[in-house]
């Protein structure tokens, strides 16, 4: 039963444990009545509950799921608005033989220890494929608590990974996401503002503006920040041309400002293809949506055209979307078991496409 426990979310622990305890009817069914109260309000339930798990990239390999979270841990640093409390040292990957299948932990697939650059805060990862070897992409802070994204690679999805001794030349800060287009072309995206440390850099140059999460943004008249694009070499270990800023336009044409802090970019690119189209989904951050925007081509224009997620509890969102089997996918995360910042937990649910090629929004929260 223990490996069966690690696999179950927290409400199906909660009915197994009390039957198992054998209450009296009616202590039962006072227990029962809170465990539903207290889960009812949320849309799914946390594919792990053994330890915490956030930002889920998720794959389709080999007619298997796979996600690459991070892992939320106990920090003794203090909160702030840099995520310095986000204090991740490893990274599991799990799988699922499908949707609706018991979810299993491969264990610690790489730490903090097994890279020579890295020095903390093993961020949001995402994952690859090509030719029968695996990419493992990553932030993490260098000696000089820089942000710089990273490489490992092995035989298996599930590991074990060996990174590069040095971190991707000419890449920075957080929230790495690599797509594979259609014509075999894989892309990487990669950018987050805030403790992400997007807004510190013009031209792929780093400017230090100041310590203030904000220092360095755009005016809030004025464009803000949008994620970076850069073509994968063959190798799937550098990249392959200079990183290039991708630009978020509103319907009329004009670029999504600064202030419009409900609908501009702030951290969490993930890309996907839909009939032909480019769809970006992004975090927004301080106003928790996942927003999605279209286009013609990988590096846009991309048009502004609505919302995937609602806001989640909990003050992060980062998510991913995967077809499984003509099925789509959103996975997401909140911080239903813990209700707390930093420790978070994975979940899915089913996205769609509606017949005009817009995604229906989803609401996290019943």
């Amino acid at each position: 039963m223990k490996n069966l426990f690690k696999s179950l979310p927290a409400i199906t622990l909660s009915v197994l444990l009390l039957s198992c305890n054998k209450p009296s009817e009616t202590t039962e069914s006072i227990e029962l009545d809170e465990v539903q109260e207290s889960t009812s309000k949320y849309l799914s339930q946390p594919l792990v509950s053994d330890h915490y798990t956030a930002d889920p990239s998720a794959h389709y390999f080999d007619g298997k799921i796979y996600i690459y979270p991070s892992h939320d841990v106990e920090s003794d640093v203090p909160q702030d608005d840099l995520g310095s409390h986000f204090n991740m040292m490893d990274y599991h990957v799990y799988s699922m033989e499908s949707p609706t299948s018991p979810i299993v932990d491969a264990g610690k697939v790489l730490g903090v220890d097994d890279i020579p650059w890295a020095k903390r805060q093993l961020w949001a990862p995402d994952a690859a494929e090509k030719d029968g070897t695996y990419y493992l992409y990553f932030p993490a802070k260098d000696e000089n608590d820089i942000f710089k994204i990273g490489v490992a690679s092995g035989s298996s999805p599930t590991g074990p990974f060996t990174a590069q001794p040095e971190p991707i030349q000419g890449s920075y800060s957080i929230d790495p996401s690599v797509y594979e287009d259609t014509d075999g072309s894989y892309y990487m995206y990669f950018g987050g503002i805030w403790g992400g440390q997007l807004q510190k850099y013009r031209d792929n140059k780093f400017e230090d503006k100041g310590p203030a999460p904000t220092d360095g943004l755009p005016a809030d008249d004025e464009p803000a920040l949008g994620p970076i694009i850069a073509k994968m070499s063959d190798n799937m270990l550098e990249f392959a041309e200079t990183p290039k800023e991708i630009k978020i336009l509103d319907q009329n044409g004009s670029p999504i400002l600064n202030g419009d802090n409900e609908r501009r970019f702030f951290e969490a690119a993930w890309v996907h293809k839909y009939e032909g189209k480019y769809y970006l989904s992004y975090s927004t951050g301080d106003t928790h949506f996942i927003a999605y925007a279209t286009a013609d081509n990988p590096y846009g224009p991309f048009t502004y055209q609505g919302v995937v997620l609602n806001p989640v509890e909990g003050w992060t969102n980062h998510h991913s979307i995967v077809e499984v089997d003509g099925d789509w996918y959103l996975y997401y995360h909140d911080t239903q078991l813990s209700g707390e910042t930093h420790l978070r937990n994975i979940k899915m649910t089913k996205l769609t496409h509606l017949p005009d090629g817009s995604i229906q929004t989803i609401d996290p929260n019943n």
